[in-house]
């Protein structure tokens, strides 16, 4: 049985499949849960596309993520599930097993969307398959169309 489910959280759709899933279980459970998102930092503050990210940039990004985090315990809230809830900053997988680690979670709960192309599942790397891979506990995928 879990003691502590930590969520990952980004508001997608199959973000929001997960938070489904993830209060689904936490009742089965009587589970306490945590929630994260996760603010990528730049490398050398410069974008895939080549323009320079300037300080309010970087802020404006990060409010949006706190307001992503705010919005996932909104919904738990509203479902009547309490939840701490943290932002972070870095590598995404890093940064969910080594808050998973810290909190002693015994279970990751993450969204995951199938790309389409061959092309797109080749380039982008997939958060959830580096979590199996690298995560102390267990992971749960939601899978969304």
């Amino acid at each position: 049985m879990y003691k502590r489910i930590l969520l990952a959280y980004d508001g997608s759709p199959s973000g929001q499949k997960a938070l489904l899933d993830c209060r689904e279980l936490a009742q089965w459970s009587q589970a306490e849960l945590a929630l994260v998102a996760v603010l990528p930092i730049t490398i050398g503050l410069v974008s895939i596309e080549g323009g320079v990210y300037d300080s309010a940039m970087m802020e404006r990004e990060k409010q949006g993520m706190q307001n992503v985090l705010e919005d996932g315990l909104q919904r738990l809230q509203a479902s009547g599930y309490q939840a701490k809830g943290m932002l972070l900053t870095g590598d995404t997988v890093e940064e969910i097993t080594g808050y998973a680690k810290k909190i002693d979670a015994d279970l990751i709960v993450v969204g995951h969307k199938h790309l389409d192309s061959w092309a797109a599942r080749w380039w982008k790397t997939s958060v959830s398959k580096s979590l199996i891979g690298l995560s102390h506990c267990s992971v749960l995928v939601a899978i969304t169309a």
